[in-house]
């Protein structure tokens, strides 16, 4: 299952260029004739996925998994009610690493994103670029006026349906569950997106994709994976979240910017510490997040961890609440993101308290 390990290498962040490129609205035009001439550049080297499977030329390890794909694309239609449109029909050959780089900035002192605004997409804690050379000179730019910065790179990122978003070979590069889940996540995001509340929809559509590889797994008469992967990925967002916690508070204290400096750098140090307890008592064999733990750790680092489980138990009441059924699930999602923003959270925070009921006092209550 896909958590903080895609988090960690900034993997699959929705990136809102594209749709920033199509209404013409970027903050400035080099930037505007980036995103455009990178998503033409996409839409010009795209294939089929039927030719490039038929291509005698084609390597069949890649073959296997455009197959794959196919049918989870056919799947997302048929049984989950995604979108049926062009969608993860056509393929493109990168010839590099990632599709695009997102730069995630916050004041040196706050774990406040600096915002990216897009008129549809509404704000975002990141701005994505499709040359990672452009990206660190963006990164450069933003720390030299004080603030912390991050970049990471992405496999895969979402038009919201503006165009047929194709399966790129850097997704390639994951085993089938992250390949099938995120197909699943994606065609999610393009039926119901809301403006501006990135854990609203990152959160709806993991728990589509949780739910949906489960329903995946089942139809084809294979083992759902265990809690393994899940349960350490939990344990660690829950200790990256309790740094920014913690960092937030020294930030709130009103100490001198001296103070605050040395206060940050020891939270930071502290936090190592208790990463390699908790690893070392319940995961000793596990090293997967000793590489990021080890390097450099600041305030944009931490920014993408909680986006995308925030509300996930809460979006699994309202699933069980529809009884399993996919189009009354969306409906009731729906109705939800039809709220204003305070009223929308205050409905999640209620139905993340029903997740965590007895499941028999959850199921008298309604």
């Amino acid at each position: 299952m896909i958590r903080p390990r895609i988090l960690i290498s900034g993997a699959r962040l929705i990136s809102c260029i594209a749709v920033a490129a199509v209404i013409g609205a970027c903050a400035n035009l080099r930037y505007y004739a980036h995103v455009t001439h990178g998503e033409s550049a996409l839409l010009l080297q795209r294939r089929s996925v039927d030719k490039v499977i038929a291509d005698p030329s084609t390597d069949p390890k890649l073959a296997t998994r455009l197959q794959l794909a196919q049918q989870a694309r056919q799947f997302a239609s048929k049984q989950l009610d995604l979108p049926n449109n062009r969608s993860y029909t056509y393929y493109v050959e990168l010839h590099r690493p990632y599709v695009v780089w997102n730069v995630f900035a916050t004041p040196r002192f706050s774990v406040d994103a600096v915002r990216q605004c897009f008129p549809i997409a509404g704000c975002v804690a990141y701005r994505g670029w499709f040359d990672d050379k452009k990206a660190k000179q963006s990164a450069e730019r933003l720390h030299a006026q004080g603030n912390d910065v991050y970049v990471g790179g992405v496999p895969a990122y979402s038009t919201l349906g503006w165009f047929a978003d194709p399966i790129l070979s850097s997704m390639m590069r994951w085993d089938d569950d992250e390949l099938v889940g995120t197909i699943f996540h994606e065609l999610a995001h393009q039926l119901l997106y809301v403006k501006g509340d990135t854990a609203f929809n990152e959160s709806y559509a993991m728990f589509v994709e949780n739910e949906g590889l489960r329903e995946w797994h089942r139809s084809r008469g294979e083992p759902v994976e265990d809690d393994h992967d899940q349960a350490m990925d939990d344990g660690f967002t829950k200790l990256a979240l309790d740094l920014r916690e913690r960092l937030k508070k020294l930030y709130a204290s009103g100490v001198d910017n001296a103070a605050m400096a040395a206060g940050k750098e020891r939270e930071i140090a502290d936090f190592r510490v208790r990463y390699a307890a908790w690893r070392d008592k319940n995961w000793p064999n596990d090293h997967r997040y000793d590489a990021w733990v080890s390097q450099p750790i600041n305030n944009a680092k931490l920014l993408p961890f909680g986006l995308y489980d925030q509300w996930v138990h809460a979006f699994a009441v309202l699933f069980q609440r529809a009884d399993g059924r996919w189009p009354d699930f969306y409906a009731r999602v729906r109705a939800l993101a039809r709220k204003p923003t305070t009223e929308r959270e205050s409905a999640l925070r209620d139905l993340l308290d029903a997740s965590r009921l007895p499941l028999s006092s959850e199921a008298t209550s309604h």
